[in-house]
């Protein structure tokens, strides 16, 4: 059994041939040699292709054009200010502690972040995907064993051995080749598909702390109408005592008496409705906190009343929503992964050139073999050696309508992408002019209310005196405590909204996001977790994902492939 690197007898020199330069081939049998030059040969001209040979069909990704005013419409407002500011951390203008645990707790343990962040390992996973469909697509290793007997009645088995075995291994291999950039633009699709993923992380952070921050707001402006309904509540119990004893004395009318209690009842009543708002706002932060509904008491301590805000918040200029806001990108991203599928779907209007080939050993001991057969023993031998191998071309010219109409499919879906992505920017742009008239408005709104409710207070004090002294009726008194409950009341909830609006202002503004910066996307628990069920090699941690939100350069669709992820 000849062994490669033996001398062996040269079939074309008729001696022996010890030589060991490149061309020369008589190290194996010649059969083998002239296998191993036309792999060798094929596998240059593979190369050459791929350095050379290939065009990247379809349209390359181009930023939209988005509709940005020039200006805000509160731009000349004395409270607007226009100059750069740091949104990262825009809940602490509040000055509340309470308020920056509970965004850090959300930060570290909120449900929809932690599906998000999820997201980017299945999106990192998928760009693997495309990226090891540029390399040979099938890599099929195979050994089979066959055990047979020949008919004693068939031609030639006279006096021969009437048993077969056959023994084979190899290798199919199969390898359409990126002619037309199909393969490349399924990479450059998952490559924005995966920054996509990230922008969509950082749009529900911005979502969640403005969510958080909210309802803790709501929290306050709950517990700050409770204590008013209270306080008023105690107010009408002594008009009630009042009217009760005038009553009782012959002094004033039944009439007195009943309209004195049907307004402490009713006012009485804002108070279960009141804490049943309370509760639900409780339980609404639980959930973003990722906690079971529970009273939150203890961690609720400290002042129970609405954050106060600065009268002047700066907004920077229309055109930096374009970079900050994470949704903006997010649509971005998505209509150059899309633009990237109508590349895919192009190539297949071109011819699919494939290498396949088959590459083992074969043995058999076979009676009708020369030397009288082998056995499993010689099966590793070279002489045992078989390979094919050879270009493969199709062209599904009769199903162009099915593919032109997919490609006009993509291309219409990236329009709409690229209509989504203009109507994004247009909604930011609303978003914050919304908040920001919100957050002007309300304080002037709270500006009046407070004094309405000033005047309020003393009409009740003035209508008491006078009711005491017989020179009004009980309907004054009446009129002017009902007034004062529904002026407070809404007094306390414009105090809120101011707050709310800012809240909303900042979330309009992009603003958030950036406290994730530095750190990972997902928990060091959960990639224990995830790596003890499953082999994620170098995905987990990430480490090589994107650092910004940037589309990919359009040159790199064409640099050579990236080596695949094992």
């Amino acid at each position: 059994m000849q062994r490669p690197g033996e001398a062996i007898k040269c079939s074309s020199a008729g001696k022996n041939c010890k030589k060991r330069s490149s061309l020369c081939l008589c190290l194996y049998p010649p059969s083998l040699s002239r296998s191993i030059f036309q792999a060798r040969f094929m596998v240059g001209v593979i190369l050459l292709f791929l350095t050379f040979g290939c065009t990247t069909v379809g349209p390359d990704f181009t930023k939209p054009s988005a509709p940005i005013a020039g200006e805000w419409i509160e731009e000349g407002n004395p409270k607007v200010k226009t100059e750069p500011v740091n949104y990262s951390d825009w809940w602490t203008v509040f000055g509340d502690p309470v308020l920056d645990f509970l965004i850090k707790t959300a930060y570290d343990e909120n449900l929809d972040l932690q599906v998000a962040g999820l997201r980017i390992l299945e999106a990192r996973a998928q760009l693997g995907i495309a990226v090891g469909n540029q390399f040979p697509q099938v890599q099929e290793v195979g050994a089979s064993y066959s055990y047979n007997e020949i008919s004693k009645n068939a031609p030639g088995s006279a006096g021969g051995d009437l048993h077969l075995q056959t023994y084979s291994y190899a290798l199919d291999a199969s390898w359409e080749l990126d002619f037309w950039g199909k393969f490349r633009r399924a990479v450059e699709s998952s490559d924005a598909a995966l920054i996509a993923s990230i922008a969509d992380y950082d749009d529900v952070l911005v979502s969640l702390t403005a969510e958080v921050a909210s309802t803790y707001v709501l929290i306050r402006i709950f517990q700050e109408r409770l204590a008013v309904a209270r306080e008023n509540v105690k107010i009408q119990e002594n008009s009630f005592e009042l009217t009760n004893v005038l009553y009782t004395n012959g002094a004033v009318t039944q009439l007195d008496y009943q309209q004195a209690k049907s307004l402490l009842r009713e006012t009485q009543a804002l108070v279960p409705t009141l804490e049943a708002g309370l509760r639900q706002a409780q339980n609404a932060l639980c959930i973003l906190l990722a906690i079971p509904p529970r009273d939150l008491s203890e961690l609720l301590e400290g002042s129970k009343t609405i954050p106060k805000v600065p009268s002047e918040v700066a907004v920077g200029v229309p055109a930096q929503l374009l970079l900050r806001r994470p949704d903006i990108r997010r649509a971005e991203l998505q209509a150059a992964a899309q633009c990237a599928q109508i590349g895919v779907a192009k190539a297949e209007l071109f011819p699919q050139i494939s290498i396949l080939g088959t590459f083992g050993f074969e043995s058999s001991d076979s009676p009708f073999t020369q030397a009288g057969g082998s056995d499993f023993s010689d099966l590793f031998s070279w002489q045992s050696f078989t390979m094919s191998t050879g270009p493969s071309i199709q062209w599904p010219v009769l199903n162009y309508g099915r593919i032109k109409n997919n490609v006009r499919v993509q291309d219409a879906r990236f329009q709409q992408l690229l209509v989504v992505y203009r109507k994004t920017v247009l909604q930011a742009a609303r978003e914050v002019e919304d908040s920001l008239i919100g957050f002007l408005q309300a304080q002037e709104l709270v500006a009046f209310l407070s004094e309405s409710v000033e005047a309020a207070k003393r009409a009740v004090e003035v209508s008491l005196i006078q009711y005491r002294e017989g020179a009004a009726d009980y309907t004054r008194v009446l009129n002017s405590q009902q007034f004062l409950v529904q002026a407070e009341d809404r007094l306390v909830q414009s105090r809120g909204a101011v707050p709310t609006n800012l809240i909303s202002l900042y979330k309009a503004l992009g603003g958030g996001w950036q406290m994730r910066e530095g750190k990972g996307f997902v928990s060091e628990e959960t990639i224990k977790t995830m790596e003890s069920r499953t082999d994620w090699g170098n995905l987990l941690p990430p480490r090589d994902l994107p650092k910004n939100l940037d589309v990919p350069p359009a040159a790199d669709v064409r640099s050579l492939p990236r080596m695949p992820d094992w």
